[in-house]
C-alpha cells in the first residue's frame, strides 16, 4: 500500500532541482521548498485524489501563490481520466499538479498554479442555445422526472409518437408535417428509445416499447 511518505523523497529531489532548500512538515504543510528571492513553494501530498486534498490546497493559497498537489501515478485508463479532469480542476482553483512515477521515482509537472482564465466555447454555447430554444415549456424543473430528463429530441419523439399511435403506421414525411418534427423521418430511423417499428421503406409505426413510452410520458405537454 502506497504511503505519503514514498512521494516526499522525488518531490524533495525534484525542487532541490529547481534550487529550493525543501523541507518536510512545516506548520501544516506536507512540503516546503524556499528560494531566494522567490516566494515560497507548497506542496500537498496525497496518495490518491481525494476531496480533502483539493480542500488542503484551496488552504494552502492562504499562506502563499504557488501550492502544488502530488500524487502517484497510476497506469490504467481510469487513472488517465481522473488526471486528465484533475488537472482541470487544478487549473480552475489556481493549484499546481504533480504526479510521481513511483517505480523509478519520475516527477511529472502537469499544470503551474496560476489564475484560471476559462476558455468559451462557442459550439457548446450554440448547442445549449439550440436545445434551449428547442425545449417546449420547462419539463424538467430543474432536475430529473420519473423516467429521465426530457430534451428537445425526447419532445421530438413523443410527438411523432402520439401521431403514429393515432394514425397508425405512416410515413416520415407525413408524420414530419403534421407532429410538426422537421426530423421525424431520421428520427424513427434511428429509433434510439425502441418505439418505432420499421413497417416498409420510409414507413413506421408505433413499436410496444412506443406504446409504454407514451404511457410514461402521457402527462407530458410537448
Amino acid at each position: 500500500m502506497t504511503k505519503e511518505t514514498e512521494l516526499y523523497g522525488p518531490v524533495k529531489s525534484f525542487l532541490e532541482g529547481q534550487g529550493y532548500e525543501v523541507k518536510g512538515e512545516i506548520g501544516a504543510c506536507d512540503v516546503v521548498g524556499v528560494r531566494t528571492g522567490d516566494d515560497p513553494v507548497i506542496v500537498e501530498l496525497k496518495t490518491a485524489f481525494s476531496l480533502s486534498l483539493f480542500h488542503q490546497g484551496v488552504a494552502r493559497l492562504s499562506v502563499a501563490d504557488d501550492v502544488y498537489l502530488a500524487v502517484p501515478r497510476k497506469s490504467g485508463k481510469l487513472f488517465q481520466k481522473a488526471l486528465k479532469e484533475n488537472t482541470a480542476l487544478c487549473r480552475r482553483l489556481g493549484l499546481g499538479l504533480i504526479t510521481v512515477r513511483l517505480s523509478d521515482k519520475l516527477v511529472e509537472v502537469h499544470t503551474d498554479p496560476g489564475p484560471y482564465a476559462p476558455r468559451k466555447s462557442k459550439k457548446r454555447k450554440g448547442r445549449l442555445l439550440k436545445e434551449f430554444a428547442r425545449r417546449v415549456g420547462d419539463p424538467n424543473e430543474g432536475g430529473a422526472t420519473r423516467h429521465g430528463l426530457i430534451t428537445a429530441y425526447r419532445q421530438d419523439a413523443i410527438r411523432c409518437a402520439r401521431f403514429l399511435a393515432v394514425h397508425g403506421a405512416s410515413k416520415g414525411a407525413k408524420v414530419a408535417a403534421w407532429a410538426e418534427v422537421p426530423t421525424a423521418t431520421r428520427l424513427m430511423r434511428d429509433n434510439h428509445y425502441g418505439w418505432f417499428d420499421k413497417v416498409e421503406k420510409g414507413i413506421y409505426a408505433l413499436s410496444a416499447q412506443g406504446h409504454k413510452g407514451l404511457t410514461d410520458y402521457g402527462d407530458l405537454s410537448v
